[in-house]
């Protein structure tokens, strides 16, 4: 059975619509080999998709450039001057609106409102005044993360200082200076406690001079946090 006649108008399915597009473009760059092999033509074939997917297809016997200047030696349209006079066009309205949004600020400080009538003067008024609860709302929400900042800070130093305060609470009465199991003087607990570490470094300390033992100095523990 023959294929059926395919409508022409768009296809509404994307899928479809993409397949559609390489399918075709395989066959109309196929006719394009054909002509400049069967024919000696010079083709240029430029398309681009629906995603903006750029494809081109030129002669082998010349290229791009070639055929563009030929194009504009026969119509006589110059292509780069248009493109060039394009581009000079978007230049000065972006130098316009540029120059615009220039006047308005110099305006909102207070300059240049001499050529204003009422009604712009009104205008402008009603700008400033916007601009200016915008500036507010801005600012307040600064504040309020800011203030929230510091609330939290000041919550975690309350309750660390909440936390040591219960640790000297906990510790017996008199215990700072008190003697150990060894007759030894215990800092471990005022000492260590005081300079927040847990581990202590003993050092033992005798005399040097024999005599000294005779006359009843004993060793000491020196412990350093």
């Amino acid at each position: 059975m023959g294929r059926g006649k395919i409508e022409i108008k768009k296809i509404e399915n994307t899928t479809n619509r993409q397949v559609t597009y390489s399918k075709r473009r395989s066959g109309i760059t196929k006719k394009a080999h054909e002509l400049t092999v069967l024919c000696d033509a010079e083709v240029l074939l430029i398309m681009f998709s629906s995603t903006d997917k750029l494809f081109e297809y030129c002669s082998s016997t010349t290229n791009t450039k070639k055929i563009l200047d030929r194009y504009q030696q026969t119509t006589g349209i110059d292509l780069w001057n248009y493109q060039y006079k394009k581009m000079q066009d978007h230049l000065n309205h972006l130098k316009e609106i540029n120059k615009n949004l220039c006047r308005e600020i110099r305006q909102r400080s207070g300059g240049e409102l001499g050529d204003l009538n009422f009604e712009q003067l009104r205008g402008l008024e009603q700008k400033v005044d916007s601009a200016l609860k915008l500036v507010r709302l801005r600012k307040e929400h600064v504040i309020t993360t800011q203030s929230q900042t510091s609330k939290k800070r000041i919550r975690q130093q309350e309750e660390a200082h909440s936390c040591l305060l219960r640790a000297l609470g906990e510790r017996e009465p008199g215990s700072d200076f008190s003697l150990g199991d060894n007759g030894t003087t215990d800092f471990d607990s005022s000492f260590g406690l005081a300079n927040g570490g847990q581990h202590m470094l003993a050092f033992r300390l005798q005399p040097i001079q024999p005599n000294l033992h005779n006359m009843g100095f004993n060793t000491h523990d020196l412990r350093l946090a």
